[in-house]
């Protein structure tokens, strides 16, 4: 039975982030099944055509907000909010899915007036001051929910803790299939990719630091490129001093990442903190690349013994794990790493959702 099912993002579809790559990865999954699915999120001057064939509504004025080390990109908006909840009242959901229900201010109205069975993800790892200050309302907000889940025992610990919210750990999901259709374009010279926001806590600092100290001691030079775009590309252009082994894109769309995993020979995970699952450790697997990150906890989590975590802040570590890297790559050891990265599925997630958008009804009818 076709079910309808609204995606509620709070974060713009139109600046790249995990949050709203997993929104259109699980819009396509639904779709697949035969489902009619309805994405909702900020940026009404968003006119862009992305990889789905969900409805889209996009309300209200984007703003940039400082978040968990990051910028991210919301709408504080009340008449933005109260147009999301017009658009998904009129698509008569059977389950609205929230993806970081709490953050401002999209999905807020639809929140608080709970016309449907709502389902919660909770992405966010790591304390602030946001969280620790909006606690009350947070509560408030959980009231209007009938199943919670986290990506990550970090992410559930956090929303515990802001919200006293008991969520289900599942994890991020990915089609794994998208990252081999590109073809490997390797050639003699070695590529090391790191991709995210440039920004502090994602560490590329180091992966440049790392790649230069490499090559001004080895005859086997190292070609970084650097996609992303973020606060800190000046400075990381500074630190780069010209070096024609620096090459920085700016923010890739998914195809053009997933074109860029199989050229490299290491995908690069240089973050210290703040990162509640290491999808782009598994992308990275899935793609047939090999693996150097942060032994954080997100990180360490995703790695499953098939990346090479390194200390994080630690430029002559993250050398020493490419070099290891690089000369212990086998087709064996590519094999294993994406037969592992697999059990991130989509597919294999949204069959847990399945079950979780039933559990969500059961209670929504049980309390009306």
């Amino acid at each position: 039975m076709t079910r309808r099912v609204a995606l509620v993002s709070p974060y713009a579809l139109s600046v790249f982030g995990g949050v709203q790559e997993q929104v259109l990865a699980m819009s396509r999954e639904l779709a697949r099944r035969g489902d009619d699915v309805l994405i909702v999120a900020p940026d009404a001057s968003d006119h862009a055509t992305y990889d789905t064939p969900a409805r889209i509504e996009r309300c209200g004025p984007l703003l940039s907000l400082p978040a968990n080390g990051s910028r991210a990109p919301l709408t504080l908006s009340p008449w933005a909010s109260r147009r999301a909840h017009e658009a998904v009242r009129a698509f008569r959901p059977d389950v609205v899915h929230f993806h970081e229900p709490f953050a401002p201010l999209v999905g807020w109205a639809t929140l608080r007036a709970h016309d449907a069975p709502s389902v919660a993800t909770f992405h966010r790892s790591g304390d602030g001051p946001a969280l620790r200050l909006t606690g009350p309302l947070q509560r408030l907000l959980a009231k209007s929910l009938d199943e919670s889940v986290a990506v990550s025992d970090a992410a559930a610990s956090t929303i515990l803790r802001a919200a006293r919210v008991t969520a289900r750990v599942l994890f991020n999901g990915f089609e794994i299939d998208r990252f081999v259709a590109h073809p490997r374009e390797r050639g003699d010279e070695i590529v090391v990719v790191v991709l995210g926001r440039l920004e502090e806590r994602k560490g590329t600092q180091w992966a440049i630091r790392a790649v230069r100290t490499h090559n001004e001691h080895s005859s086997d030079r190292w070609l970084l490129v650097v996609l992303g775009d973020g606060p800190q590309r000046a400075a990381l252009t500074q630190l780069a001093d010209g070096d024609p082994s620096i090459v920085f894109l700016d923010a890739v769309d998914d195809e053009q990442k997933r074109s860029w995993l199989r050229r490299a020979n290491v995908v690069v995970a240089p973050a210290t903190r703040g990162e509640s699952f290491g999808l782009v450790l598994l992308e990275a697997m899935a793609s047939e690349t090999s693996v150097v990150a942060s032994d954080i906890d997100g990180y360490r989590e995703a790695a499953g013994g098939h990346a090479y975590l390194v200390a994080p802040g630690d430029a002559e570590a993250l050398e020493a794990g490419i070099v290891s890297a690089l000369a212990d790559e086998t087709p064996q050891r590519v094999a294993a790493a994406r037969a592992y990265a697999a059990g991130w599925s989509m597919r294999t997630l949204m069959d847990e959702y399945d079950a979780v958008y039933e559990r969500a009804r059961e209670h929504f009818q049980s309390t009306k």
